[in-house]
C-alpha cells in the first residue's frame, strides 16, 4: 500500500492533477481551467492531450505515484457498460473496482467517471448533465467520490430541447448525441469546448465544464488543507 506523504505549498501554487485513463484531456482542461496543474496518464499515445502526458497503465501508475498529488481524477474506459457493445457483443474489461482500490491505497481525495450503465457499480454517484453548465448537449455522466471529498448534486434541468437521432446530423434547434461515429465534428468541437480533439476524443471525453465544476468543488472544500489558494 502506498503511503501518502504531507504535501505543503506555497500559497497560490496550483494544486497537482492526475488525470488517470486521460485520453484526450477533456477532464484535463476543465481541471486546469479550475486551478490545476494537471498530469495524464493513458495506455496509448495521446499526441493531442494538452498537458503534461505520460504514457503507463493507469493503474501502476497510480499505485506508485498517486500520493504525489493534491487530487486524481479517473475515466476507466466505459465501453464495458454501453449499450452498444453490449448490442455487438464486443467483451471490454472491467476496470471500474481495480481503479477504486488503487485509488484508496493512496490517501488522497479523488473521483471517479463513468456512464449511465455503470451506475450500480458505483457509489453513491453524482449525475451531471449538460444544461447545467450551458452546454448544448445531454451527455449524463456519473462520479463517485473519495478520500474525503464529497460532490453535492445539482438541479438537472429538464430535457427541453430535442435531441437528434444517433449517428444523424443535428438539425437547427436540437442538441446533438456525439456519440459513437457520428456527423458534425466541428459543430461537436463548439458545443463541447474541446477544439482541439478528434472524433474518436469527442465521443469518449466528458465536456471539460463538468470537471471545472468538480475541480472549483474540490478547491472550495480541500484547498486550505493544500495550503493553495482557492
Amino acid at each position: 500500500m502506498t503511503q501518502p506523504t504531507d504535501i505543503r505549498r506555497v500559497p497560490g501554487r496550483r494544486p497537482r492533477l492526475l488525470d488517470l485513463y486521460c485520453c484526450q484531456g477533456g477532464a484535463g482542461k476543465g481541471y486546469d481551467d479550475a486551478g490545476f496543474d494537471v498530469t495524464g496518464v493513458d495506455k496509448d499515445p495521446q499526441p493531442r492531450y494538452p498537458y503534461r502526458f505520460v504514457q503507463a497503465d493507469a493503474i501502476a501508475y497510480v499505485l506508485e505515484h498517486g500520493a504525489e498529488f493534491d487530487f486524481i481524477h479517473a475515466s476507466p474506459p466505459c465501453q464495458h457498460d454501453t449499450a452498444c457493445q453490449r448490442i455487438q457483443g464486443n467483451s471490454h474489461p472491467d476496470l471500474i473496482a481495480p481503479t477504486r482500490t488503487a485509488l484508496e491505497t493512496t490517501g488522497r481525495p479523488w473521483v471517479m467517471e463513468n456512464v449511465g450503465g455503470a451506475v450500480p457499480k458505483l457509489r453513491e454517484p453524482v449525475m451531471l448533465c449538460g444544461p447545467m453548465f450551458g452546454v448544448e448537449t445531454y451527455r449524463h455522466r456519473f462520479f463517485e467520490t473519495g478520500g474525503g471529498f464529497t460532490l453535492t448534486q445539482p438541479e438537472h434541468p429538464a430535457h427541453t430541447v430535442p435531441q437528434a437521432k444517433m449517428g444523424r446530423p443535428v438539425p437547427p434547434g436540437h442538441y446533438g448525441q456525439f456519440v459513437g461515429n457520428f456527423s458534425g465534428v466541428p459543430l461537436a468541437r463548439r458545443v463541447m469546448g474541446v477544439p482541439w480533439m478528434n472524433r474518436d476524443g469527442i465521443r469518449e471525453c466528458i465536456p471539460p465544464a463538468y470537471a471545472e465544476h468538480i475541480g472549483r468543488a474540490a478547491l472550495a472544500q480541500l484547498a486550505p488543507t493544500w495550503e493553495v489558494a482557492a
